[in-house]
């Protein structure tokens, strides 16, 4: 049986760090595994707490009078080098509702305003984002955007394009351009269906 017997912590940054762990893997061998965290104190790892609290939120909004265009940024991302388009996200500050994080950044990185869907929390329960290499894991919220777009509230380190995209845009976005994993399956969704929160009301 795997046996995780020892974490360390080797680096010292305020948004993401590096964390070695060692034990024995399935056949008693030495094990030597490293993961990134969101955490700032080890022991608040999910391998230690074994709850799955959200580091981070996406929003998944619908934009225009018809609903007809969602709500996306395109932004620089450093470990690709390139521009990604993606839902608005961001961090859970502590002792932040999820929910209250995702009208934040969706108002900061967009300038919108956000009308919650009150959905099942089956649809909003966090999910892990590359389990291969980190503990890190997001809750998505589902709503209506409102408002004037506005990169006012963007921080100096982002460099961030709003996008207001109509099913036509959608596909060619995902025709032509790097598109957030967790981003192209609901944008999927919102080519194909004629409701694009109809999923929420199962």
């Amino acid at each position: 049986m795997k046996k995780i017997s020892e974490v360390s912590r080797l680096t010292d940054n305020p948004h993401l760090n590096l964390y070695h762990l060692k034990g024995t893997n399935r056949v008693g061998k030495t094990l030597n595994y490293y993961i990134a965290s969101r955490v700032k104190n080890m022991e608040r790892l999910k391998l230690k707490t074994k709850r799955n609290d959200p580091d981070g939120i996406i929003v998944y909004s619908l934009y225009g009078e018809k609903r007809d265009r969602v709500v996306l940024v395109r932004q620089y991302r450093y470990s690709i080098d390139d521009y990604i388009y993606e839902f608005p996200a961001g961090l859970v500050e502590e002792g932040e509702d999820y929910r209250e994080a995702g009208i934040r950044e969706l108002k900061e990185e967009t300038g919108l305003s956000l009308e919650l869907i009150d959905a099942d929390l089956m649809f909003e329960k966090p999910g892990f984002m590359s389990v291969g290499m980190t503990d890190e894991s997001c809750a998505t919220i589902y709503g209506y955007a409102s408002g004037t777009p506005s990169k006012k509230g963007q921080e100096d380190s982002e460099e961030i394009e709003i996008v207001l995209a109509d099913r036509e845009e959608v596909k060619r976005i995902l025709k032509e351009e790097h598109v957030a994993i967790m981003c192209a399956y609901m944008l999927m969704h919102f080519l194909q269906d004629k409701e694009p929160f109809d999923f929420l009301n199962l």
